[in-house]
């Protein structure tokens, strides 16, 4: 073997390489090697909002926001599924009420109770090793004195639950979302 083809070699290994290193890298920037998942900042400046549910009652009661990264609207738009690494974030605020001159008793949202945030995982890289991830998506809860971390340990237990009733679609009820509909 020749120093040319010895060369070529090991810059073709070195391009694979760095090309794995550069998809892993490029997956989602919430979620870090571990499949730890992180709460995006600003999202709500920064994601388009698909859509809001009002719960009257319950441990789910309030508003609920739901955002989703601009690229993963305009692919689902096209292709009815959610793209690897789609972040999607709700907010569940507390409900207030108040008085304005559109009537009385009128909701509003309040004070952030909590915010939940998956991430589309279509190779399902980290299940199994992650307890957080699995069926596709990472599953990640923050609460407001959780220190910005993650208290979910295990979504099947934590999360699944809810979401099950939507399994058919890909376990998220995109029926109160019309920004994933057509223009």
């Amino acid at each position: 073997m020749n120093t040319l083809t010895r060369f070529t070699g090991a810059a073709l290994v070195a391009s694979c390489v760095a090309l794995s290193a550069q998809a892993d890298d490029s997956f989602s920037s919430q979620v870090d090697a571990k499949g730890n998942i992180g709460l995006p900042d600003d999202f709500r400046a920064t994601m388009s909002h698909l859509g809001s549910w009002f719960v009257p009652a319950g441990d789910a009661s309030g508003f609920h926001d739901v955002y989703l990264d601009s690229d993963a609207v305009t692919a689902f738009r096209k292709t009815g599924k959610f793209p690897d690494g789609a972040v999607m974030v709700k907010e569940l605020r507390h409900p207030k009420v108040g008085n304005y001159t559109t009537g009385a008793g009128v909701s509003h949202a309040g004070d952030i109770k909590q915010t939940f945030v998956m991430v589309k995982d279509s190779t399902n890289r980290f299940a199994g090793k992650n307890p957080a991830w699995g069926d596709g998506w990472g599953w990640a809860l923050f609460k407001p004195d959780s220190g910005g971390k993650s208290v979910v340990t295990d979504y099947k237990i934590d999360c699944l639950g809810c979401h099950l009733p939507a399994k058919s679609k890909d376990y998220i009820y995109t029926e109160a979302y019309p920004t994933l509909g057509a223009k």
